[in-house]
């Protein structure tokens, strides 16, 4: 038998595990190209509009480390800025997703040592993993190439494109077979692969939006880089297909470094030792709420630090919106996203929409973690020593409603800070101002960890698929809504469009009544279904 026996067989089983899973992310990457064709192809509808926007652009580096820069005017060339950086990234994060399910989670979880009693080779797990990750890389790249070609983009820069998006999530799924190698948990795991997807988003960013004498070399560094340097629809010379050679040199060395440790480590054990904790736990570990705490405080730092990271950009960014936006019909969509009172407060109140986004995906993770506690047994063990089922459930709930208040609170302060008065902008917020705009989005993100708590206790086999899909068609509805006019019922279904937009708009206690409300009754549900279901 050799060590790939059984590998195909594996994949098989692999796939339709995430039968559901990967068509989501699938229709996420051709909506997200398809409604950015879309959008700027109404926008920018003359070479002249394009050519101004893309000349003012590439000088508002705040907007060059978010997106990079433009490489020509055209929409295809528009396209390839807006979504080359953003979807590099979400292929990464789902290529480390899918590996690391396939390989550390399921050793975790004793999936695997029942796979290895049977007929399988010692690398038929990593291989299969792999198998699966290069299959949803190639079905994400033929999609966005087909999405693009049919709303009449160059195919060759479609092509080429996709190619860039498809080898960089490569680079990441060989990267997380080597992580899933080094780290016993798979929450560890996929935090390293994670973390070396932010890493390299910081190198690229750094690397666009320094001027000429500064260190662009840095985004040569970065396989998002890459992705972008390929130039699809470059103005001369066609794509940079040399290029596509990088992330596949680097993505077959990570896949051979991930077969030789996987090769000299023991099954359920990591490269790196773990390090044996104190005899006796400290005197304030002694409440479920401290344990939470203990568990989640990692992943809370790390949301903390980004927040503020990222509020200080878009903060800055907005110095340039009124020149950036203030002759063309991206005002419009713009306003309607964020309100009507400045364009710069309208930019500012888009902004806190998607934070609130963003931080009700923390709230569903912070959740969810109630859910791995569960399937690794460890809450077995805790319920055992005294633990109550409500007050263990409620712990968690009670550190996920901390942290989206604590990185909503962050956010409003970095993007304060990266604006760079505290007495007020041009529309007229302060730093009080865009706490209170970020604090807003807080129960519209809890009612997202509401719904995850919902999900846990009534069907806790759902929780995952469930509350990670209602957080893509929630995102679907804010980014698609104002440029495709989706009906107002449908809009109304996001619990973001009932947020105030602020600064600069109204303010209304009926809304965010309701919205803490729904959240509170969701939790309750959750927290009745925790008392009466067997547990594990």
């Amino acid at each position: 038998m050799t060590t790939l026996a059984g590998a195909g067989a594996l994949a098989r089983m692999a796939i339709r595990r995430d039968r559901i899973m990967l068509p989501i992310w699938l229709y996420a990457f051709a909506a997200f190209i398809g409604a950015t064709v879309y959008g700027f192809r109404g926008l920018y509808p003359t070479a002249a509009g394009r050519a101004e926007f893309a000349a003012t652009a590439n000088h508002n580096s705040a907007l060059l480390s978010i997106y990079g820069p433009f490489y020509g005017s055209s929409i295809g060339s528009f396209t390839a800025w807006r979504d080359t950086a953003i979807c590099a990234l979400l292929a990464g994060l789902m290529s480390v997703f899918i590996v690391v399910r396939h390989t550390r989670a399921d050793e975790e979880a004793g999936r695997g040592e029942l796979i290895g009693s049977a007929a399988v080779g010692r690398h038929s797990a990593l291989a299969g993993a792999l198998m699966v990750a290069v299959a949803a890389n190639l079905a994400a790249g033929v999609v966005l190439a087909v999405v693009a070609i049919v709303l009449g983009l160059p195919a060759a820069g479609s092509i080429a494109l996709a190619a860039g998006i498809a080898a960089c999530g490569l680079v990441f799924a060989a990267l997380a077979a080597v992580t899933a190698q080094l780290a016993r948990a798979a929450r560890t795991a996929r935090g390293l692969a994670v973390a070396a997807l932010g890493v390299v988003f910081l190198l690229r960013a750094v690397g666009d939006s320094v001027g000429v004498g500064g260190p662009r070399w840095l985004s040569w560094l970065s396989p998002i880089g890459w992705a972008e340097l390929i130039r699809p629809f470059g103005p001369a010379g066609g794509p940079r297909w040399w290029v596509l050679v990088l992330p596949a040199v680097l993505a077959a060395l990570a896949a051979v470094l991930a077969g030789l440790l996987a090769a000299r480590r023991d099954y359920d054990a990591g490269i790196w030792a773990q390090r044996a904790g104190p005899a006796t736990a400290a005197r304030w570990l002694g409440t479920p709420l401290a344990l939470a705490w203990r568990l989640q405080r990692a992943t809370a730092a790390s949301w903390l630090a980004g927040a503020l990271v990222y509020g200080v950009v878009l903060g800055s960014a907005s110095h340039g919106i009124q020149g950036l936006f203030g002759t063309t019909q991206v005002r419009r969509i713009v306003l309607e996203m964020g309100g009507a009172h400045g364009l710069t407060d309208a930019f500012l109140a888009a902004v806190m929409s998607m934070t609130g986004l963003a931080v009700g995906g923390y709230a569903i993770s912070a959740v969810l973690r109630l859910r791995s506690e569960e399937a690794g047994a460890r809450a077995d063990v805790a319920l055992a020593a005294g633990a109550g089922r409500l007050g263990w459930a409620l712990s968690h709930l009670v550190i996920a409603t901390a942290g989206v208040l604590a990185i909503l609170g962050m956010t409003g302060l970095g993007v304060a800070a990266g604006l760079g008065t505290g007495a007020g902008t041009a529309g007229g917020a302060g730093t009080a101002q865009m706490l209170g705009a970020a604090l807003a989005q807080a129960p519209a993100a809890l009612v997202l960890g509401g719904l995850t708590a919902a999900l846990f206790g009534l069907a806790p086999r759902a929780a995952t698929t469930g509350a990670w899909s209602v957080l893509g068609f929630t995102a679907a509805v804010l980014f698609l809504g104002p440029t495709l006019r989706l009906p107002s019922w449908l809009l109304d279904v996001s619990p973001f469009t009932h947020a105030p937009r602020l600064p600069g708009g109204g303010v209304s206690a009926a809304p965010l009544l309701w919205l803490g409300l729904a959240a509170v009754a969701l939790a309750c549900l959750g927290l009745f279904g925790v008392r009466r279901r067997d547990i594990g």
